[in-house]
C-alpha cells in the first residue's frame, strides 16, 4: 500500500489518528485494499506525514480491534479482512460471575447490536489482575467496561486506556464524573427500599442486617443504619450467623446467599414460621428466591435494565452517568 491511499488532510479538525484509521477503512471499502495487503511501517508513515509513532500505532490498534487489521511480528501490518462491520470490539471486566450477573450479562449481549464483540474477563477482587488485565489489553478494544468494586486510585490506569471506559456497578468517588457509567447507589437504594417496606418490617421487634464487609459495598449497612435509626427500629449488624440462634420476632437482612440459606434452615429446624414469626429480606434477586421459602423478599437493582442501558451507552458517545433503578420486592419470606 502506497502512503498516497491515505486520504490526510492537514488542515482538517479531524485528529491524525482518525484520518489514518478512515483512511485504511475507506481503502478497504472502495477495493483499493484487499485481504493480504501490506499497510506501511510505523517509520514509514512517521516520516511520510511527520506523525508520532504514538498517533500511528494507536491508529492501527483500533483497526485490529475492529478485525481489519494483523500484526505479523518482524513483518509488518497486512489486511485481515475487508468485512469492517464490527463497530465495537468490547472488554467486559466484571468482579465476578453470579447468577444475577448473568442475568446483567445476558441483558447486555442481547441489547448489542450484531456490529459488537464482546470478551469479558474477572478480576476476583484482584486489584493485581485487574491492573494487569487490562494493562494487557490496552490498544486491543474500542470500549472497556470495568467493574472497579471498592477499588480506589484506578482512575490513571483507565484515563491511560486507549479506548473507551463505561464504569459499571459500583461507582468509587474518585470516578464519579471523569467516565460514562451504569451504577448503584447502594446506600439510598437500601434506604428507600426498606422505608417502602416498614410497614412489614413493623411487625417484627428487631432488624438485623448480616453484614460480612470486605468486598460488599458500605452503602448496604449505611443505607441499613439510616433507615433504622430515623425510623426508631431497633436494630443490630453483625459480620456473620456463627453460634446466632434465630429467634421469634427478628426480621434478618442478609447480603450473601449463603446466609439466606442457614437463616432458613435455622427457622425450619426451629420450626419458626418464615414470613409469619421470622422475616427474612436478602440482596439481589434471582429466580430461585421466587419460589424458595414461599419467595424471598429482595432489595435488588434491575439487571436487566442496567444492561440494556449499558448497551445503549456502549452504542452511543453519550458520557452518562445513570443510577439504575432499584426496589424492595415483596414476597413470603416478609
Amino acid at each position: 500500500m502506497s502512503q498516497k491511499i491515505l486520504n490526510i488532510d492537514r488542515d482538517s479538525p479531524e485528529s491524525k489518528y482518525r484520518q489514518i484509521v478512515n483512511s485504511v477503512l475507506d481503502s478497504v471499502a472502495s477495493g483499493d485494499l484487499s485481504v493480504g495487503d501490506q499497510l506501511p511501517s510505523v517509520n514509514d508513515l512517521c516520516k511520510a506525514w511527520g506523525y508520532s509513532r504514538d498517533t500511528v500505532l494507536n491508529a492501527y490498534a483500533e483497526l485490529k480491534s475492529i478485525g481489519v487489521l494483523k500484526a505479523i511480528p518482524g513483518k509488518g501490518y497486512y489486511i485481515e479482512s475487508t468485512q469492517a462491520n464490527i463497530t465495537h470490539k468490547v472488554l467486559l471486566l466484571f468482579d465476578e460471575l453470579n447468577p444475577f450477573k448473568e442475568e446483567l450479562y445476558n441483558s447486555f449481549l442481547t441489547a448489542l447490536g450484531n456490529d459488537t464483540f464482546v470478551d469479558i474477563y474477572f478480576h476476583h477482587f484482584n486489584r493485581k489482575v485487574f491492573d494487569s488485565l487490562l494493562s494487557e489489553n490496552n490498544g486491543l478494544y474500542t470500549t472497556y467496561v470495568v467493574m472497579p468494586a471498592k477499588f480506589t486510585g484506578t482512575a490513571a490506569l483507565l484515563q491511560s486506556l486507549k479506548g473507551r471506559v463505561i464504569v459499571l456497578d459500583q461507582l468509587p468517588n474518585d470516578l464519579a464524573g471523569l467516565f460514562p457509567a451504569v451504577y448503584q447507589n447502594f446506600e439510598n437504594d437500601t434506604y428507600q427500599s426498606l422505608l417502602s417496606g416498614r410497614e412489614l418490617i413493623s411487625k417484627y421487634n428487631k432488624l438485623i442486617m448480616v453484614y460480612p464487609g470486605g468486598k460488599e459495598p458500605e452503602g448496604q449497612f449505611k443505607g441499613f443504619m439510616r433507615f433504622s435509626q430515623e425510623e426508631g427500629v431497633p436494630f443490630e449488624l453483625i459480620s456473620d450467623l456463627n453460634n446466632r440462634q434465630v429467634t421469634r420476632g427478628e426480621c434478618y437482612i442478609v447480603i450473601w446467599d449463603r446466609d439466606l440459606v442457614k437463616v432458613v434452615k435455622a427457622s425450619q429446624e426451629a420450626n419458626i414460621e418464615i414470613g409469619r414469626d421470622v422475616g427474612i429480606i436478602s440482596y439481589n434477586d434471582t429466580p430461585l428466591k421466587q419460589v424458595v421459602a414461599n419467595g424471598v423478599t429482595t432489595i435488588s437493582t434491575d439487571f436487566v435494565a442496567m444492561g440494556k442501558t449499558l448497551a445503549q451507552l456502549v452504542m452511543s458517545k453519550k458520557r452518562n452517568q445513570v443510577q439504575n433503578p432499584s426496589s424492595l420486592i415483596v414476597r413470603g419470606s416478609l
